[in-house]
């Protein structure tokens, strides 16, 4: 039976109801994030050779990522206020619509062969990527402390089917590119418009009634206008865990994009395929997703802090990886998927931590700023890494990362136990 999402209804819902909820939103938020990961890997590697192919300028490879990243950054605030006013069944069906159409913009602009078009349909379908991030917090909506970090990260490892999926539809889609006579490299980005739309379809009609609608009813909390003039910079400002873990969750992100952009051209001056590279970002995918379970099992079990730890070590990992071999493309593929490791680890326990560091009423805010924040350090990350490749090759840009890694330890050292973490 349908449960109506009025006021008085869900402030009456018993909690086998609720439950009944959280397992429902959760299921539909992993089918999001699986058509959702369709396009990860179109953005993240066709991206960058469509770019090239444009502009014939190797220097601007890294911007897919950076517009990609920019624009998950320009719509992390307006759809956290879309989702506190009308709650995440609006705001993750607006999120993938827009991306879906920044797919528009890109194989238009392909066809045209102008490239600040590109960049512009990059920007629009870095949409996706702010919807993606929104959703991982969505599953923490109804969750309890002792659960947050197993719900959020079974949302995040869906991503895994679709992100792996998506680099081997890669010589498909050029195929189906061909065919229908497209520029090269656009025939991902296709099956990627595919999957937003019909994300929208999935959001909309799946999340009634609205778990943050209802978490949002059951602590009493109406979003009144004064309610939403405390915004994220104040919370960060006043909660210490909060700055931690946002810290840390957009450090890492750099860390990651930074690395991962200049894979594709690095590995492809190395003489490497397509399908190579295609594989070698399914398996950095595949690291990013795959064990987010594993992660969030252990946040919830040893804590937040002990797995951002094992996170850095993983992202120093793979830094040494480059370091002492960059040339063969198995090290670099081994270098990924501990970079992807290390990012998955990192990022669901500061998430984790994130949602924890406040209530109800003040998450929608703190969770989107916190995403502006991830991706204005990826976009830092894209812009920076190309220039840093140039100076010093990839090995050099991953012994510069390093820094970022040893300044995430040194932060999170000073957490305490007098952390607040909140139901």
């Amino acid at each position: 039976m349908q449960i109506e999402s009025t006021s008085d209804e869900q402030s009456s819902l018993d909690d086998q109801q609720i439950q009944r909820i959280r397992r429902k939103s959760i299921s539909v938020l992993a089918a999001g994030q699986i058509l959702g990961g369709l396009g990860s890997g179109a953005t993240l590697t066709l991206g960058s050779l469509l770019i090239v192919n444009v502009s014939g300028l190797d220097e601007l490879a890294g911007m897919a990522a950076t517009m990609n990243t920019l624009g998950a950054a320009v719509m992390a605030l307006p759809l956290a206020m879309l989702a506190q006013k009308f709650g995440r069944r609006v705001s993750l069906s607006t999120g993938a619509l827009l991306a879906a159409s920044g797919v528009t913009i890109i194989v238009a602009s392909a066809s045209l062969r102008y490239w600040p078009l590109l960049l512009l349909g990059m920007l629009v379908l870095g949409t996706g990527s702010a919807m993606n991030l929104q959703s991982r917090f969505a599953a923490t909506d109804l969750s309890s402390k002792s659960t947050r970090g197993r719900d959020l990260s079974v949302v995040v490892w869906s991503t895994t089917i679709g992100a792996v999926i998506g680099p081997n539809l890669f010589e498909p889609g050029e195929e189906l590119a061909q065919f229908i006579s497209l520029p090269p490299f656009t025939g991902g980005f296709l099956i990627a418009m595919c999957a937003q739309l019909i994300g929208v379809l999935v959001y909309w009609a799946g999340l009634r009634p609205d778990p943050l609608q209802i978490a949002q009813q059951r602590a009493a909390v109406h979003t009144q206008k004064a309610q939403l003039r405390r915004r994220g910079w104040n919370i960060l400002k006043n909660t210490p865990a909060a700055r931690r873990a946002v810290l840390t969750v957009a450090l890492t992100h750099l860390y990651m994009v930074s690395m991962m952009s200049m894979t594709p051209i690095h590995m492809q001056h190395q003489g490497a395929n397509l399908t190579l590279i295609g594989i070698t970002i399914s398996i950095h995918i595949a690291g990013m997703y795959a064990l987010s379970p594993v992660f969030g099992w252990l946040t919830d079990k040893a804590g937040a802090r002990t797995i951002i730890f094992a996170g850095q070590a993983l992202l120093i990992t793979a830094s040494i990886l480059v370091w002492i071999d960059s040339e063969s493309h198995t090290v670099t593929t081994l270098a990924l998927l501990s970079l992807g490791l290390g990012w998955s680890a990192a990022t669901v326990a500061g998430a984790t931590m994130i949602s924890g560091a406040v209530g109800i009423s003040e998450r929608p805010q703190l969770q989107g700023t916190s995403d502006l924040c991830m991706n204005l350090a990826g976009v830092l990350g894209g812009l920076s890494a190309g220039p840093v490749l140039g100076a010093v090759g990839f090995q050099g840009l991953a012994v510069v990362l390093l820094i970022f890694a040893m300044l995430m330890i040194v932060v999170n050292l000073k957490a305490n136990s007098s952390d607040a973490v909140y139901d």
